[in-house]
């Protein structure tokens, strides 16, 4: 299944991009379905940086679903890598539970969208094969897995739209206390 998702950012693509990439631990407060994001790791090797992030996800999941996947699937780790050379991040999601049966991977673009003004373009795609989840009837399987792939497709994208907007404020408010600072100097 599809990811696909834009968002608008009202702040140039360097400063987008460098927040997202290196400040995205900042974000919690702004990801009401986030409870923690932890760096694993971070390489950097000229205009690329290659980090490995931990997530735990939260929210409600629909019954259907939560008898098969539990809110196990609502962990994962971010392999990305990011490369400054034409603001984009290659990601793959490797999830915590029912590693065999989740595929997801994707890429994340920054370009400017008018003057001093981002668009986040997130492309990706999702599959679910529910036939390699134990417990879950053959008969079963593909309903499961394109209920599954639906949930996490819709939750996976307003989440990316609603880290876009609480990168927004973060920013908004990284600036007002700058401005704040400078000018009580």
């Amino acid at each position: 299944m599809q990811i696909s998702t834009d968002a608008r950012i009202p702040f140039p693509v360097p400063v987008v991009f460098a927040a997202y990439r290196d400040d995205l631990t900042k974000l919690l407060p702004y990801l009401p379905n986030v409870r923690s994001i932890e760096v694993k790791s971070r390489r950097n090797a000229g205009a690329t940086v290659e980090l490995v992030n931990e997530w735990r996800g939260g929210g409600d999941i629909p019954a259907a679903v939560r008898a098969v996947l539990s809110e196990a699937i609502l962990s994962w780790t971010d392999y990305a890598t990011w490369s400054s050379s034409d603001h984009a991040c290659e990601w793959r999601i490797q999830t915590h539970a029912f590693t065999d049966a989740v595929q997801c991977s994707g890429r994340n673009l920054f370009v400017e969208d008018g003057a001093g003004v981002t668009r986040l373009e997130v492309r990706g795609t999702l599959s679910i094969d529910a036939k390699k989840i134990r417990g879950v009837p053959s008969l079963l399987a593909s309903t499961v897995g394109r209920t599954a792939e639906d949930f996490l497709v819709n939750k996976i994208q307003s989440n990316l739209v609603e880290t876009a907007q609480g990168l927004a404020k973060y920013l908004g408010e990284k600036a007002a206390a700058k401005t704040i600072d400078m000018t009580r100097r």
